[in-house]
């Protein structure tokens, strides 16, 4: 049975990579999704590129567990030699955009639905859903379909983790901020230049340290990722706006992070959104016991995932490396999937509520 099951999830991530999927431009891959699952006794629903299903015999009574991955990729990187939309595979690799990120956790997941799926006996539901937009964390991904889940107990997030257990996860908020001076020639002694107000801003986000550290993730992190000032060489500029990507743990909530940024530097902060939060699952939640003891590890993930916006307790964890996401000729092994369909499988079957 497992055998098929591998089979066929890789000969479905194959025609997934052959497939451009760009974040809003998901529909083919959806329709792929949908097919695959209705051919083989699934019922699912759909909401715009998103697909989820419940296992047959789902019982309300019963605690749901979600398995979630995305198929949407980002585009291509300039430096691929191999063509991203062809599913290669070489040396026990199987080449092709979205390989690694996050096609083999969605294939192995799928797979893993279909093993509990006719399954009479579980003393759980299991849900599955492919959603879309996570790369550019967009409003018609999983945020919009998750209040059609009905409950659910934990969710296993397919992320390329080498099947390790990421039990927390960074958050982000972007924040666009302005410096406002006053504009006069240079060559004059006038004017009040921007750039040096923003300059002192960005010294103190560049060194300062919020005092509670996270123990899986460290401490949050403040980077100024972009500057824009000035109109030309000898005219003093009245404003200088720049983004600063700060990435969120547990230790602080948004609004926390927000209020000590504002009262410390002298720049107009807005955040762009504070969707993105920080996830957690106890080490001691069953789901996390199971892969403990199945020889798996937990850590602390300084990247961001779905996991931000279900809000229930979620754990990441998928086949494949991270490092390989959003590079050239990106690929994921052949053994990382069917030995993550294994895991997915066992970790599943040893969680008792």
């Amino acid at each position: 049975m497992n055998h098929q099951l591998k089979h066929d999830a890789i000969e479905l991530l194959k025609k997934l990579i052959s497939i451009q999927s760009f974040s809003k431009e998901e529909n083919i891959t959806g329709d792929v999704i949908e097919a695959f699952l209705k051919d083989r006794g699934v019922y699912t629903f759909r909401k715009i590129h998103n697909i989820w299903a419940f296992n047959k015999h789902y019982d309300p009574k019963k605690p749901t567990v979600l398995l979630n991955s995305h198929h949407d990729t980002v585009k291509p990187n300039k430096g691929y030699t191999k063509d991203p939309f062809s599913p290669i595979v070489e040396d026990g690799k199987l080449y092709g955009l979205g390989s690694n990120d996050a096609g083999g956790c969605l294939v192995s997941l799928m797979a893993t639905f279909l093993h509990y799926h006719d399954q009479p006996d579980l003393n759980y539901n299991v849900a599955f859903a492919a959603s879309a937009e996570e790369e550019i964390s967009g409003f018609n991904g999983i945020e919009l379909i998750v209040p059609k889940l009905g409950p659910i107990e934990f969710a296993i997030v397919g992320e390329p983790t080498q099947m390790h257990l990421a039990i927390a996860e960074k958050g982000l908020m972007v924040c666009d901020c302005i410096a406002y001076g006053k504009s006069g020639h240079a060559a004059r002694e006038e004017g009040d230049n921007a750039i040096y107000k923003a300059l002192k801003d960005i010294q103190w986000l560049s060194t300062y340290q919020f005092p509670k550290v996270s123990p899986f993730m460290g401490p949050i992190k403040m980077s100024v990722t972009i500057i824009h000032a000035g109109s030309q060489h000898n005219v003093v500029p009245d404003r200088c706006e720049f983004t600063v990507d700060v990435r969120v743990t547990e230790q602080y909530t948004h609004e926390e992070l927000l209020e000590t940024i504002r009262a410390n530097v002298g720049s107009e902060v807005t955040p762009r959104s504070m969707r993105m939060r920080s996830s957690s699952i106890p080490e001691t939640h069953p789901i996390v016991q199971a892969g403990l003891s199945l020889g798996r590890t937990t850590y602390g993930s300084p990247t961001t995932s779905d996991q931000a916006l279900i809000p229930v307790p979620s754990l990441k964890m998928g086949p494949g490396d991270s490092a390989r996401s959003h590079t050239a000729d990106e690929f994921i092994y052949l053994t990382e999937i069917e030995e993550g369909i294994d895991l997915y499988i066992d970790v599943l079957g040893k969680v008792i509520f």
